[in-house]
């Protein structure tokens, strides 16, 4: 909305005429446009997380043409060129596609990365206390929602799901994120168990 200069003057003139004659203006009272503004950041903070998976930097999305609604409440784990992130924050560094072997159990060869599932766990039990303070039974079957680079390579992915699957962490529900190629829109698409 925009005002023209009259109707600036306006407004400032009638707001001049409702102090009492003798007091001065001392100052605004700003609350209500810090209120708007803080609400205005946060539905644009909310709307590119949800929306904007591209953001997340090096990542492409592999396409698919089915569609699965996105699960409320399931967790995020992002394989990205760089690193893994759980819910947005890196975690373990991701190196030509592999993570180094200084990460895995049973070094080189090794098919688990103990930090994902002790982060997973913790997101888990986190998850669990909130639904318990609300009253309500903790999730049976927490999902996963994997959002992962096209070009990350299959063992890299497979390395994920196992650590995942840890009986620390304990997630057996897993969706891929994944692009419709017609229309461009990100989509949960549902993984085999």
């Amino acid at each position: 909305m925009s005002l023209t200069p009259q109707e600036a003057r306006h407004i400032i003139r009638k707001a001049v005429k409702r102090v009492p004659e003798g007091e001065e203006v001392r100052g605004l009272n700003i609350m209500p446009l810090v209120a708007i503004a803080s609400i205005l950041l946060l539905a644009v903070i909310v709307q590119t997380s949800i929306t904007n998976y591209h953001a997340i930097g090096d990542v492409d999305l592999p396409q698919s043409r089915s569609f699965d609604p996105e699960p409320e409440g399931a967790v995020t784990l992002t394989i990205a060129r760089s690193a893994i992130l759980v819910e947005g924050e890196p975690i373990v560094p991701v190196d030509d596609g592999s993570v180094d072997s200084s990460f895995k159990r049973d070094g080189t060869l090794g098919l688990t990365i103990p930090r994902v599932s002790d982060i997973l766990a913790a997101v888990r039990r986190d998850a669990d206390r909130r639904a318990e303070l609300r009253g309500q039974e903790p999730a049976k079957d927490p999902e996963l929602v994997i959002i992962a680079d096209s070009m990350i390579p299959y063992r890299l992915l497979f390395e994920v799901i196992l650590s995942a699957r840890h009986e620390d962490a304990g997630y057996e529900l897993f969706r891929l994120l994944v692009i419709d190629p017609e229309t461009g829109e990100t989509q949960a698409q549902q993984a085999a168990e």
